[in-house]
């Protein structure tokens, strides 16, 4: 292969990576906001368009996907669940849920990486998403004067049917959708 030609598929893999980590990023701000209201800490698809991200960007460029949309949140974008924005948000009972989702995105990425039996890549997400957990109800309790057992019950147990099957169609999806984006690239 000559210079010029590993020049070009360089630049189209770059301009892939860097397209693919915008659509994720958009992605999320579109469904992350429609979220349904079910206590303090709303059920959303924000976990579920990360998980995506991973299969299609990796977990370095599906971290980075993730990173924008919070600052883009941050900034008064109203992209949060809710149709909320702002710092206040990060500072307020569900933001140590937003910090977790890059846990997440890192610890499921890399498992998703490196390997491609679908039950490792299951239990990575499940460990991701623990620590998401885990650092959310953390500051929950902190912010809200809780408990871990009354936080736990308000913000983590209603919400792990939903995020088990959110991880089950991530990992049934992600696979073929990844594989019918490479082979448009080729």
């Amino acid at each position: 292969m000559t210079n010029t030609e590993n020049s070009v598929i360089s630049k189209k893999s770059r301009t892939y990576i860097m397209t693919a980590t915008a659509l994720m990023t958009a992605l999320t701000c579109i469904l992350a906001p429609m979220s349904i209201p079910i206590g303090p800490v709303p059920i959303s698809l924000t976990n579920f368009v990360i998980y995506i991200a991973l299969y299609l960007l990796g977990w370095k460029m599906g971290t980075v996907s993730y990173l924008i949309y919070m600052l883009i949140g941050l900034v008064g974008v109203p992209v949060f669940s809710g149709f909320s924005g702002g710092f206040a948000k990060l500072a307020g009972p569900t933001g140590g849920y937003i910090i977790g989702f890059t846990f997440m995105a890192v610890i499921s990425g890399i498992v998703i990486e490196k390997s491609e039996n679908r039950l490792i890549q299951i239990l990575g997400m499940i460990v991701g998403t623990a620590v998401c957990y885990a650092l959310g109800t953390a500051w929950f309790c902190h912010l809200m004067s809780s408990t871990v057992a009354e936080a736990l019950g308000l913000c983590v147990i209603p919400f792990i049917p939903g995020d088990l099957i959110k991880i089950l169609i991530a990992v049934a999806a992600g696979p073929v959708i990844r594989k019918r984006v490479l082979k448009t690239q080729a």
